[in-house]
């Protein structure tokens, strides 16, 4: 064998790996970009990987004393869980929030492979029997992680 040709084979599987090497960056970058997952309160049903993020996101006016929270039964923490959470009042035209229009948005992370039920509940005073204080709203989801 020359030595011509170990330098043709190693400068062929050198541009193999730098090309592979960015095509990883490109999709990483791309994957972190595009960001979670949303879902609203009609998607019940949520079918998710383990290790992926999502994000619940449902109507908010903290303006009325209401707000939203992961209530009991809390969901599996082997399968689901929670990340974080931001509220996003909405803006008029002007710019300027809007009373009664914003969102909050709950984080998840999927864990592990399995099932569960994950129920947030809008309220007030949010102790026990918060369910049944005027006002309250909850949203129920079956989160099922493959």
């Amino acid at each position: 064998m020359e030595s011509g040709d170990i330098t043709r084979s190693s400068r062929a599987l050198v541009t193999v790996i730098a090309v592979a090497a960015l095509l990883i960056a490109v999709y990483t970058l791309v994957s972190e970009l595009s960001g979670p997952e949303v879902y609203g309160p009609g998607d019940t049903e949520i079918e998710v990987s383990a290790g992926d993020r999502f994000t619940i996101e449902v109507p908010d006016d903290p303006a009325d004393g209401h707000r939203w929270i992961v209530a009991a039964p809390r969901p599996d923490p082997a399968v689901l869980r929670t990340t974080g959470e931001e509220a996003a009042p909405a803006a008029a035209a002007d710019g300027q929030p809007s009373p009664g229009r914003g969102s909050h948005a709950l984080d998840f992370e999927a864990v592990h492979p399995g099932r569960t039920d994950l129920r947030l509940l809008r309220c007030r005073r949010c102790a026990t029997g918060a369910a049944d204080e005027p006002g309250a709203r909850a949203l129920n989801f079956r989160i099922t992680v493959d």
